[in-house]
């Protein structure tokens, strides 16, 4: 595995960091990588997603992270919507447009907020093979009547949710609820215990590497599926 620190233009005066994390190259069996978005109170290197970055390079799939702008100026308030969706249009642009690690298969996703932006670009019409997210904000905390959901039915890839039980941004039951209105294939992966930054209580007996490989597991099943030509 190779680590690449690249600059990518996001608009004419901005600019931010990326990550990408490329397997060698008789470890890649198939052409496909996931390009992975921070949440809104951390940035690329928060444990999760460097773990879930590097360990699916360890095993075959280009894993790509980025910061978004605020983070990149050190803010802690993110932008806007639309500067958060050019970012990552820049991100899958640049991608896409290297002429050696360009994927057949382009998957979307992230930590929360980084997810949940891919998916309104993806059901605004933005290609993409399939979102992962690891913590879907289905609503703000202790509001679960302000849903950020309306978009999810028209998205047309795979999806797949990674959520834990006791999640104060995703209650599972509504969740659950939303995704029968949803058309495209889509697999829950539940995390018992977890909250929304996948802790779960000492008394369950897990490390945070056992969770942490529990996510890498359960997102390489759903690139093995949908992956494929």
């Amino acid at each position: 595995m190779e680590l690449l620190r690249r600059r990518i233009q996001v608009t004419k005066e901005i600019v931010v960091s990326s990550v990408w994390a490329v397997p060698a190259a008789d470890q890649r069996p198939a052409d496909v990588a996931l390009v992975l978005g921070h949440g809104a109170g951390n940035d690329m290197n928060n444990p999760l997603l460097s773990f879930v970055h590097e360990a699916l390079a360890r095993l075959g799939v280009m894993t790509v992270k980025f910061n978004f702008p605020y983070k990149e100026r050190g803010g802690k308030a993110p932008d806007r919507t639309p500067l958060l969706e050019a970012t990552w249009r820049a991100v899958i642009g640049a991608v896409r447009a290297d002429e050696q690690l360009a994927p057949a298969r382009l998957f979307c996703g992230g930590k929360s907020m980084g997810g949940r932006i891919a998916s309104q670009l993806v059901a605004d019409g933005e290609a993409c093979a399939g979102l992962v997210f690891l913590g879907y904000p289905l609503h703000p905390p202790k509001r679960p009547e302000k849903l950020r959901a309306e978009h999810l039915p028209r998205i047309g890839c795979p999806m797949l949710f990674i959520q834990g039980t006791r999640d104060a941004l995703c209650d599972l039951a509504l969740l659950r609820e939303v995704l029968k209105r949803v058309h495209s294939p889509v697999v829950l992966h539940v995390i018992e215990g977890g909250d929304h930054s996948f802790n779960v209580p000492k008394h369950m007996g897990h490390t945070v590497v056992q969770i942490q490989q529990q996510i890498v597991d359960a997102i390489v099943l759903f690139l093995r599926r949908y992956g494929e030509h």
